[in-house]
């Protein structure tokens, strides 16, 4: 089943429940997928499921730190929401430790020593974690590492 699918059917129980916020969540992720699907010309794959989903992600992080800033108590909380019913589509993100331990397997395979071989290393961790951990803390990681 694919996670259009899977989103559909959440939408129909949403609808149902009447729960507001999650059915405006699906939907708005239904319509993404589509206008990625259209923009591609392509039909999708999970990889460029989980690439549409990540940005979302990223989208609510980057406004619930700006409603952060602004003391918006009650928009904070919605995008909250909003962050939680988009994770629960995305594969079980790893601990710290795990990311730590595979970026050093990255490191040692890339033969990298400094802050010079950040893209290379940046690359290759990014295409095995994508989905599964968080840009921002790997690129930190990486950069704590090869410093």
């Amino acid at each position: 089943m694919s996670l259009l699918e899977v989103l559909t059917e959440e939408m129909k129980r949403a609808l149902k429940a009447q729960d507001k916020i999650t059915l405006s969540t699906v939907r708005l992720l239904i319509s993404q997928l589509k206008n990625e699907r259209i923009d591609s010309g392509k039909e999708l794959t999970p990889e460029d499921e989980i690439s549409v989903l990540m940005s979302a992600v990223k989208k609510r992080k980057e406004s619930i730190e700006a409603y952060q800033a602004g003391n918006r108590q009650d928009l904070l909380e919605r995008e909250q929401q909003e962050l939680e019913i988009i994770q629960k589509y995305l594969p079980q993100q790893i601990s710290d430790d795990e990311v730590e331990r595979k970026i050093e397997e990255i490191i040692k395979s890339a033969g990298a020593v400094g802050l010079k071989d950040l893209g290379r290393v940046m690359s290759e961790a990014m295409k095995e974690l994508k989905g599964r951990a968080d840009g921002k803390k790997v690129q930190n990681i990486v950069r704590s590492k090869l410093a």
